[in-house]
């Protein structure tokens, strides 16, 4: 859920979906269409079709229970390298680095002032970890660039400030385009995103003819429309049956 989310946005239905999801087991054998009402509000709906099909692997390969091993946790759809390496890390004290933009900003600015290639930010990251502690210390690292180290940084109260090689050394902010962990996101307003997003929220009021839901989005494109609820079926998170349409079941 956090992935490009804020957490803000994302502490309510975390509870909402561990309330009715307590075990990978319990969201396996429940319909897609379960998942992704519980998933309102959160946007880019094929994370929660991808964490579906990670329960069920958990389910049916890790006897039920969450591997701990970063190669295991990558075998999981829709798991990468960041999430993969937070799990390992927060939730079972593994040895390993987690990066994302956050992060990348510190260590091209306090420790390398330099842009860092993705590879670079990955080795520097990992060998800046400490021999006990590392859950405490790569949350810590989240946290100075989120709070502090920002896109804009807040280098008047930033807590490593006096030994950040940036704010000593100066010269052009090296931040922009280090580490390659993340792409900006495209505006949402009017994106196909955002139409998706309609389309869902239609369809966990209600089945709905496929006209109703034209006449539903109240836009001129109905090219438009009939693309993105293609895009839908493709992806798996609606079906069709006959002129109706609904969330995926399975």
């Amino acid at each position: 859920m956090l992935q490009q989310t804020q957490v803000s946005r994302v502490l309510e239905p975390w509870r909402r979906f561990v309330n009715a999801f307590p075990t990978p087991k319990d969201c396996a054998e429940a319909p897609l269409s379960s998942v992704l009402q519980l998933w309102a509000g959160l946007g880019y709906h094929r994370r929660a079709k991808a964490l579906h099909e990670a329960a069920k692997t958990i389910r049916d390969e890790f006897a039920g229970e969450v591997p701990s091993s970063v190669a295991a946790l990558r075998s999981l759809p829709g798991v990468g390298e960041y999430t993969a390496n937070a799990v390992a890390s927060f939730a079972f004290d593994q040895k390993v680095a987690v990066l994302d933009t956050n992060v990348g900003r510190v260590l091209a600015r306090a420790i390398a002032n330099r842009t860092l290639s993705s590879a670079e930010a990955r080795d520097l990251a990992t060998r800046l970890l400490p021999k006990s502690g590392v859950a405490s210390f790569n949350q810590a690292m989240l946290d100075l660039g989120a709070q502090h180290c920002k896109a804009a940084p807040a280098c008047e109260r930033c807590p490593v400030a006096r030994v950040c090689r940036w704010k000593n050394e100066g010269g052009d902010d090296p931040a922009p385009q280090s580490a390659g962990v993340s792409r900006r996101q495209s505006t949402f307003e009017g994106s196909d995103r955002q139409l998706r997003g309609k389309v869902l929220a239609l369809l966990r009021e209600n089945d709905a003819e496929f006209r109703t839901v034209r006449k539903r989005l109240a836009t001129s494109d109905k090219s438009r429309v009939d693309s993105i609820v293609e895009g839908l079926l493709r992806d798996g998170l609606i079906e069709r049956r006959a002129t109706r349409l609904r969330l995926a079941q399975s």
